[in-house]
């Protein structure tokens, strides 16, 4: 799923790329500070107590939902019918199931060879949206069929299954009917075993007006009149791969279309309000480009026969990656070829490129428990920068990462209420309040690191080796560490451990030492803090891929190591006195890099000549902006960031901004 995220700031980027004007890096600097007041005073959503919570029990699953649902959007509320395939694996006189919003009319349960037994009992536990349906007699072990018979509403609340109001092209308000099942309103549809690891088939039809269009994550394979009512017809759908139920949808309304085939075969197809077909053109050659790209990544095909690609008009989340079926706001998915600016197109392809990502990597595989949620979105939102650059690499969209995601990301964890990226969740009420920035864009950019640490190669050898290992199962987060493990021969799981259970990151500090014709670095680490140095009683400490560059080859890493210690020291061979040496190639390390004064000194020529690239120009400057505010030495701190500043900037303005960013320091009382 995609959450709607603030687009990087311009001025933000200007800095790397040349001299910005004085007003608007004035501007910059007290943006920036009223962001971290407002960090600061209101940090992180506080994690609540947990409220004690039980999974479903294990007694009945599911192996197919046929399900018919009739639909009325003038009255707003559904008839629903379920036909449910289950697998007794324990003696009982009870099956409990979620179930919210929903009220059921009747339910029975036939062992397979065996007589009807008619529920006595509907028990709805309106508080854990679950319902147990008791039975007069006992359901002995093996298969048999679950029917319900059960009545809903199309809520306007924008979650389960609910109405989407829009106007015609001749101005009459109307409703279509769409859903949004993650993490957990499937059961505000159905009633169901609403849990990622409980998969099953899907055999879906809907009953609907005849002039609407009807979609479900799967092709249609029958259309025909509905007996009780001329207006209606009954649409059919192909019987899906076993998938959770987070990812089945359906959608009624009035829509147009474009579509196209990708090289492997794969119908595609963009829905549009309607007369904006015109609108849906870039997303289809998004769409068209991508699955090959993932397809060949990924060494693994995608498993459906086609992928629609629809845009709603209310839709609370950016996107939703249902299966064969992907939900869109209009903003994510439509672009005017007239009169949609560049930052525009490329938002469409990223929020694209995620959610095609998670048709292998969530669909495909899917998660054990939400506590895994962070994995699901933090790759997707890796991968999808990942792909934009192979279909556009004009876009220059890893700069783009590090000043969004990237940047983000660390002025977030960098606070004294952050939180680890993984979090153990009980009661899925919990699963919101982890779709924040942790779970997205730090989560990204340490899945950014590691696939630099293993290396593309490696990297995707293991993600053939899991997609595959894995395939319409359930996963965790180790048994990705452990594909990763086993195909790089590197300690992945150790590595990561140190990112992803505990919160923050590290800053680095490094000197160096010439000695002879080589290069001493002295590299030590210690948890970075906005507030101010680490005061803590513990001491975390992590294991942090480093790229070491020089001048001889900006672009390529000198040496590649593993800090797995509090301190340690480097030898870097042949490098002259007067070669500058960086830490951190192309800002993918997610730390902060603390120079000595003589290598600062040093990198001023790279930064003049423009030899340093404009990524690594842009995490010194954010690294260097980041410790204006923790140092206590804050004329030593003014000074090395002059001598870096201007290396661009004319000298009467870097008193400025000097000055008015003390001023603020001071104000903020940071130190």
């Amino acid at each position: 799923m995609w959450l709607a995220a603030a687009a990087p700031s311009l001025a933000r980027r200007l800095l790397f790329l040349g001299p910005p004007p004085p007003s608007l890096l004035l501007l910059l600097l007290s943006r920036s500070s009223r962001r971290r007041r407002r960090l600061h005073s209101l940090g992180l959503a506080a994690m609540p107590e947990k409220r004690p919570f039980e999974r479903l029990p294990a007694d009945v699953s599911p192996i197919n939902y046929s399900l018919c649902l009739k639909p009325d959007l003038l009255d707003f509320t559904f008839e629903g019918k379920l036909e449910a395939a289950a697998q007794v694996r324990q003696a009982t006189n009870q099956i409990v199931m979620n179930c919210a919003d929903i009220d059921i009319i009747t339910a029975s349960y036939a062992p397979e060879g065996d007589e009807e037994i008619h529920a006595t009992g509907f028990n709805y536990q309106n508080e854990d949206e679950k319902v147990t349906l008791s039975f007069p007699s006992t359901l002995q072990t093996g298969t048999g069929t679950l029917k319900i018979d059960f009545v809903g509403e199309l809520n306007d609340k924008m979650k389960g299954f609910y109405r989407s109001k829009y106007t015609t092209p001749s101005g009459e308000v109307r409703y279509a009917a769409v859903t949004q099942f993650e993490a957990t309103d499937a059961r505000r549809a159905f009633p169901c075993w609403d849990e990622p690891a409980i998969k099953a088939t899907f055999d879906i039809s809907l009953v609907v007006p005849k002039d609407r269009v009807a979609l479900s994550n799967m092709n249609i394979i029958d259309r025909k009149p509905y007996p009780d009512d001329e207006n209606l017809v009954e649409v059919k759908f192909a019987r899906t791969p076993v998938m959770s139920t987070y990812l089945v949808a359906f959608v009624v309304g009035e829509y147009d279309f474009v579509e196209t085939r990708s090289k492997d075969g794969v119908c595609v197809r963009v829905y549009t309000p309607v007369g904006k077909a015109e609108q849906g053109k870039f997303a289809l050659e998004v769409a068209a480009k991508t699955l090959p790209f993932y397809k060949d990544y990924f060494n693994v095909p995608y498993p459906l026969p086609k992928i629609d690609l629809i845009a709603i008009a209310d839709f609370a989340a950016g996107a939703m990656e249902n299966w064969g079926l992907v939900t869109y706001r209009e903003t994510a998915l439509l672009i005017d070829p007239k009169n949609s600016c560049s930052s525009s197109r490329q938002w469409v392809a990223l929020v694209v490129g995620h959610e095609l990502a998670h048709q292998w990597f969530g669909n495909l595989v899917t998660m054990e428990w939400w506590t895994h949620l962070w994995l699901n979105e933090g790759f997707a939102s890796w991968i999808e920068y990942l792909c934009v650059d192979h279909c556009f690499p004009e876009y220059d969209i890893w700069t783009q990462f590090v000043s969004a995601d990237y940047t983000r990301a660390q002025e977030l964890d960098a606070l004294d209420n952050s939180h680890p990226i993984e979090v153990s969740v009980g009661h899925p009420s919990e699963v919101d309040e982890i779709f924040d920035a942790i779970s997205y864009s730090k989560g990204a950019s340490v899945i950014r690191m590691l696939h630099d640490y293993i290396g593309d190669k490696d990297f995707k050898k293991g993600m053939n080796m899991y997609l595959t290992k894995f395939q319409q199962k359930n996963a965790a987060t180790e048994d990705l560490w452990e594909s990763l493990e086993n195909a790089s021969g590197k300690p992945i799981a150790a590595v990561m451990n140190t990112w992803t259970k505990q919160m923050g990151f590290p800053l680095i500090y490094v000197e160096a030492e010439q000695v002879e014709d080589d290069r001493l670095l002295r590299l030590s680490q210690k948890k970075f803090c906005a507030s101010g140095p680490y005061v803590g009683e513990d001491y975390p400490q992590w294991m942090v891929p480093i790229t070491i560059s020089t001048s001889e080859d900006a672009n390529q890493a000198k040496l590649k190591i593993l800090m797995d210690k509090p301190e340690m020291n480097v030898v870097l061979k042949n490098v002259k006195p007067d070669q500058w040496v960086k830490l951190n190639l192309g800002t993918v390390g997610f730390y902060r890099t603390q120079y000595s004064s003589s290598m600062l000194e040093s990198l001023l020529p790279g930064i003049r000549d423009l030899s340093l690239p404009p990524v690594d120009r842009l995490g010194l400057q954010n690294d260097l902006f980041s410790l204006l505010h923790k140092q206590a030495d804050m004329q030593e701190e003014k000074n090395r960031i002059e001598r870096v500043l201007g290396a661009t900037l004319l000298p009467d303005l870097i008193q400025k901004v000097l000055t008015f960013a003390l001023s603020v320091s001071y104000n903020e009382n940071c130190f």
